[in-house]
């Protein structure tokens, strides 16, 4: 899956669909979606949400850019089953797709949850070793300066196996939430899935995309704003940010680009009533 924005080319590689969002998005019921008219192509048939993790590839002039680097496989990632011990071919699909990991210059983590941060590192030898190696890893400081106080048993190992091996070896900036990462590229602050979750604002010849990262995870969430998302680290300030999100793109030629979502991926964001729909 392909876009063109101006000169900038976009290119989705999954590492899988994700079938039930009900453990993100309790209100997401069959029942519930079934009431929104636009949301075929984001459910399964049994009218249940779908989602999708993958990593976007930007091709800006020379410049690689991979935005959220998914799972990783030979994580120890219970009780998430679909993610534990994964062995899949997502570095050769990326590779297949024009992209094998020596090409990557940059690699952007829209925040540092387990799902985003996976194929940071690769198990070679027992060891977590970076997987782009010729790579500079931009982190918003004020996600580092969270997560790398946090306790939580998890985190640390999330952040064991696929974040401190990178800063080990020197190859990550800590950058600001509003930096410019490439001409035409830039991050655009949007708290409260986590304190310092980016997304990334894309320009160019005079035509705009946004990745949304974890602002929202599935469309449906776009008809329905005040929807709960369990994810959230600090939901009335997520809610804020999801809604200003919302009111700013809608109706406007930006193309919106879900981290998350399954089917098209990718629409312009449209005034519906109270609400907005998703125009594939």
């Amino acid at each position: 899956m392909r876009w063109q924005v101006g000169d900038i080319t976009i290119t989705r590689v999954q590492e899988l669909e994700a079938p039930g969002m009900r453990f993100l998005l309790p209100d997401a019921t069959a029942e519930n979606l079934a009431a929104i008219p636009w949301i075929g192509p984001y459910v399964d048939a049994g009218g249940d949400a779908v989602g999708s993790v993958h990593s976007l590839i930007l091709e800006v002039g020379d410049r690689c850019i991979v935005v959220d680097t998914c799972i990783g496989n030979d994580k120890e990632r219970l009780p998430m089953k679909m993610w534990h011990r994964r062995q899949s071919p997502f570095l050769e699909d990326l590779a297949q797709a024009g992209f094998p990991a020596e090409r990557v210059d940059t690699v952007v983590c829209t925040h540092l949850h387990v799902d985003h941060v996976g194929w940071n590192t690769r198990l070679v030898e027992g060891r977590w070793v970076p997987t782009f190696t010729n790579a500079r890893t931009l982190v918003a400081r004020p996600e580092w300066e969270h997560w790398s106080e946090e306790e939580d048993e998890h985190t640390r190992t999330v952040l064991g196996d696929s974040v401190q091996p990178i800063f080990d070896a020197g190859l990550v900036d800590l950058v600001e939430v509003d930096a410019q990462i490439a001409e035409g590229v830039r991050l655009e602050s949007t708290p409260g899935h986590t304190p310092g979750h980016v997304a990334v604002r894309i320009s160019s010849r005079g035509e705009e995309a946004v990745i949304t990262g974890d602002l929202v995870h599935h469309p449906a969430q776009f008809a329905q704003p005040g929807w709960e998302d369990k994810a959230d680290s600090d939901p009335a300030l997520a809610d804020r940010t999801r809604r200003d999100f919302m009111a700013r793109y809608a109706d406007t030629p930006t193309l919106v680009i879900g981290t998350h979502f399954a089917g098209p991926t990718a629409g312009r964001l449209v005034r519906d009533g109270d609400a907005y729909r998703l125009d594939a």
